[in-house]
Parts: C-alpha cells; structure tokens; sequence
C-alpha cells in the first residue's frame, strides 16, 4: 500500500492485481460502480488529485473511461503517450516511478508489458497505481464485468458464466474475480494452447475451493453447460499479442459465439469486452441482438473506473 502523498490525504492502494485485493474489496469497488451508474456521487471527491493516463498501447474504452472518470470525481489528468517518457531514451522504470511519485498522485498504465514493471512504478510511497492492463491480467476489466452483472442480474453471487475464446488478460482477470464470489460457475472453453496459465488456474481453482465455486476450463466445445447467465467472449486477437502458429485462425474457428450456441441458453445476456471483430469471435447477430449487453458494459467502464479511483486515492 503507498505512504501518504504529499499534496492530498493517505493513498489507499495499488490495483496491480485482483489477488492483490480481498473479496470485501472487489464487492467494495463493484458496489460503488453500480451506485455511479445511477448517479450517486458526492461533488468531485478527487478535488485536488493529479492523475497520469500513461498508454504505450492503443485503447478507446479504458483510456477514455478513466480519463473521464477523474475528471468528474474532480481530477486534473496529464496524459502520456507511447513516446512521451524518457523510458525511450533509457531511463530506468525505477527512476522513472521515484519521479512521477513526487508529482501525481495517481498513475492508471497500460503497458501490455510484465506486472512486475507495474510493481516498479508502485515501489515509490505517495503515488497509487492502477493496472488498465498487462501482458498478463486485465484487473479492471474484471472490475467492470462485475459491476455490469451485478448491475443486470442484481448480483454476483451463484452466478454462471460460459466464457469462450483464448485464456488471455480479459479471461484471466475473470478467473481470479469471479471464483471468490460464493457458488459461482466460471466455465471456460479455450483452444488448444491458448489457455489459462497453469498457476492462474491453480491459483483460481483454490478461489473456488474455498468459496464453494466451480471453474472448469476445457479445449474444445463438446459437454458445454446445461445454463448459465452469461455467455462472453472476447477478440481472439488481442491488443499487443502475436500468435506464434499461422494457421491460428482454423484453431480459434470453432469457438465462435453464434445465434446457434446463444440460443442454447435462452435467458443469458450475451457480453464481450470490445473491440469485436464480427464474423469472428462472434457475429453481428448476437454482438447486435436484444440480449447484448456489451456496449452497456463498456459504458460501465467509466462507472467502475470512478470506482478505483476513489477506492484507490
């Protein structure tokens, strides 16, 4: 947790990532999402606070929702491009964090890079960062789903969801949220190779264990659930990412999310953390139908992002 900042109140902490945090802690910040959506907000809490969007990769929802998020809370924001820092030029991240953590209070990062940069740039008391996604996790997304479930199906808690598509940051962060709510069903439906990391499955599985949840990850499409409440997927090509087999797209074909799998469930809300590829991952017939909820979950973004940053400042 960071030292007090120089120029606010107490930093409360750093999202680097969901393990990171307690499940009165993930409930916390979801909660206060939900109540933000409905407008429910006290006059810019953030008053005072500098906040740095640093992006070293492209993005349109969380750049823009967090960005928006502080400057409502009532935030100044400086914002920092792929090319902005003296990291380019060979500073260290070490010196770069000892800097910044004497002029902002807050840093959100995106760096498609390894967490333990962001680490880096938390070592230095008085500046709280927030992971907007990593080569490895994408906690606030997580943040954001939850918020756009409780918000749809009036909570979290016994809730199923049928993930299909690769086991990258999106599914990941999902992984480590949802297997602590209690009897939950994360069922997730990867290709071959593109999987869970082995540790993060452990990792969720001993979530699971413990809240009395299930998660079953599976390479194919056979013996899918009898029902659940979500069915999400995600861009099979992610930000940042290359795939190492050309013929990647035959592998990935199968797990398409169609009117035919959707039906199937005929009560679950379909989500999909966006950009979406139609024709792809899934098709303009669910992305476009009556039960989407995507583009209420990207709007929730901002929702969840005033969240963290309250929570986190």
């Amino acid at each position: 947790m960071a030292a007090p900042s120089a120029s606010r109140g107490p930093v409360r902490g750093d999202l680097i990532s969901l393990a990171d945090l307690g499940l009165g802690e993930i409930r916390e910040i979801v909660q206060r999402g939900v109540e933000f959506s409905r407008g429910e907000r006290s006059a810019e809490p953030l008053a005072g606070a500098v906040v740095g969007i640093y992006f070293r990769k492209t993005s349109t929802r969380t750049r823009t929702a967090f960005s928006a998020a502080a400057l409502r809370l009532g935030a100044r924001i400086i914002s920092y491009g792929p090319g902005d820092l003296q990291l380019n030029t060979g500073e260290t991240i070490e010196d770069t964090a000892q800097v910044l953590s004497r002029m902002l209070d807050g840093l959100v990062c995106r760096t498609a890079g390894s967490t333990e940069e962001l680490r880096a740039l938390a070592e230095p008391p008085g500046m709280a960062v927030i992971n907007a996604m990593s080569a490895h996790e994408h906690p606030t997304q997580a943040l954001t789903d939850l918020t756009t479930i409780q918000r749809h199906l009036g909570g979290i808690d016994g809730i199923r969801v049928l993930y299909v598509g690769e086991g990258n940051s999106t599914a990941v962060a999902l992984a480590l949220s949802l297997t602590r709510f209690e009897r939950t069903e994360l069922h997730l439906r990867t290709p071959p190779g593109y999987g869970l990391a082995p540790a993060v499955r452990e990792q969720a599985e001993r979530y699971a264990a413990e809240s009395g949840s299930v998660l079953r990850e599976t390479h194919d499409m056979a013996e899918l659930p009898s029902d659940v409440d979500i069915v999400y997927t995600t861009r099979w090509q992610t930000t940042g990412t290359t795939k190492p087999d050309p013929d990647w797209r035959r592998t990935f074909a199968p797990f398409q999310v169609n009117e035919q799998l959707l039906d199937g469930y005929p009560n679950a809300w379909f989500m999909h953390d966006l950009p979406a590829h139609r024709g792809e991952e899934t098709t303009a017939a669910v992305l476009d139908g009556p039960r989407s909820i995507a583009f209420d979950q990207a709007g929730d973004k901002m929702h969840s992002a005033m969240a963290v940053l309250e929570w986190a400042l």
